[in-house]
């Protein structure tokens, strides 16, 4: 069988192991301009057009490089809106939306916005603003910070991917702006360790998720005013949505699960987990298809089981300051229980990645596969093999999830 390698993908054969391959039922690709039409002709609440004034400056946050997002065409889409409310383009502002990962340089801009890029400039976390408090779940009040040229704005716009995600149960909606465009404050209360233990909190849940609702009521004092969101399953684009971003993020999020959800109830000796490009450039986007599978709905490994990632890591660790404090937390640990220990005391934001990491090597081995950087995941309590044969003990019961990142594994 194949899986996914950055760009391309790899041949995987395991003839002395017992091997059974999750895949989701999928559904129909969609044709992304096409949905993104369709969406905005049909959106949640009024269209775009009669959201904003002719003189409104506007602030279109959109996704960076770790989300195959068509920025391109839902950027198109949002603009014919735009002009026909009768603002010009010199009234726009597109901001990429990096959270505390790392500027896209020139050629990644021009290849994900095209003729837009030249409105683009990446979001700087350390040059923000407060704009407000929402209180979280626990009575907390949390600083919203954004940056200066969307708190300036006279609109927010912004575009996503609802696809799962470790925290907020689905990633898109008012997330691209307020973590994505905003400052460390609201990012190290969401992702520290007493918002990561509250119940709620988990891969493929949006109702009754103190996270999503957190972002959700700081999209509401940011004033996220309209976005513009796609959904994916392994075939591709599978739907779009537009409008409120409550109800963008509720609607295609079923969407997703309908599509990318696998019953089990046996348990493995190992699972070969897929990641691919974009999520596989680097180990702290990797990470993620071990830390969805072992810390879902339902977790497929016996005890000491193997977690196999195939990943390229051309950018190693990861570039930006949040991968910078992945890789410095794990390259430091003396082992995965006294790390996790540690950081349940409180860590730095970005650092989460370290925290969710660690929870899973200390149950299971984590092995990184056909890598270019080998070195840095042995760096990193993990262990590096040249190809998934390497990693797989002859003899064993394997699972197989060829997009791990695509797929959510549930009880039967």
């Amino acid at each position: 069988m194949e899986l996914p390698y950055g760009d391309t993908t790899i041949d995987l054969s395991l003839p002395d192991c017992n091997v059974t391959v999750a895949e989701p039922p999928d559904g129909d690709p969609a044709d992304p301009r096409e949905a993104a039409e369709r969406a905005m002709a049909d959106p949640h609440g009024p269209p775009l057009r009669e959201r904003v004034g002719a003189n409104d400056e506007v602030a279109v946050v959109v996704t960076d490089v770790t989300r195959a997002t068509p920025d391109n065409v839902l950027v198109e889409a949002l603009f014919s809106d735009l002009r026909a409310a009768g603002i010009d383009r010199e009234q726009v502002s597109i901001v990429v939306g990096l959270g505390l990962h790392r500027p896209m340089t020139d050629d990644e801009l021009r290849t994900a916005l095209g003729e837009y890029a030249d409105l683009a400039e990446n979001h700087d976390a350390e040059a923000t603003e407060v704009v407000g408090e929402v209180e979280g779940p626990g009575g907390e009040s949390v600083p919203v910070e954004l940056g200066p040229t969307v708190a300036d704005a006279d609109a927010v716009v912004s575009t996503g991917m609802v696809e799962p995600h470790q925290y907020a149960g689905f990633s898109g909606g008012a997330k691209t702006v307020a973590i994505g465009a905003g400052g460390e404050s609201l990012i190290r209360y969401t992702h520290g360790p007493a918002m990561l233990a509250r119940d709620g909190v988990r891969l493929g849940r949006v109702e009754g998720n103190p996270f999503r609702e957190t972002l959700d009521e700081a999209g509401d004092l940011i004033g996220v005013d309209f976005c513009l969101n796609v959904t994916h399953g392994p075939s591709g684009i599978l739907g779009a949505s537009a409008g409120d971003h409550r109800d963008v993020v509720r609607g295609l999020s079923e969407l997703c699960k309908r599509t990318i959800s696998i019953s089990l109830s046996d348990t493995y000796d190992a699972v070969v987990a897929g990641v691919g490009a974009p999520k596989d450039a680097n180990l702290y986007q990797a990470t993620r298809a071990a830390t969805y599978v072992a810390l879902g709905d339902y977790d497929p490994l016996r005890s000491r089981g193997r977690l196999v990632l195939p990943a390229r890591l051309q950018e190693g660790a990861g570039e930006g300051t949040g991968e910078r404090r992945f890789y410095d937390r794990l390259n430091r640990a003396e082992s995965a229980d006294a790390l996790y220990e540690e950081m349940r005391r409180g860590y730095e934001p970005g650092a989460q990645r370290a925290f969710v990491a660690a929870r899973v090597l200390r149950e299971y081995d984590v092995f990184v596969t056909d890598s270019e950087r080998p070195e840095v995941v042995e760096d990193c309590l993990m262990h590096a093999r040249e190809s998934v044969e390497d990693a797989v003990e002859p003899g064993s019961d394997v699972l197989v999830v060829p997009d791990a990142l695509d797929t959510l594994l549930v009880a039967e």
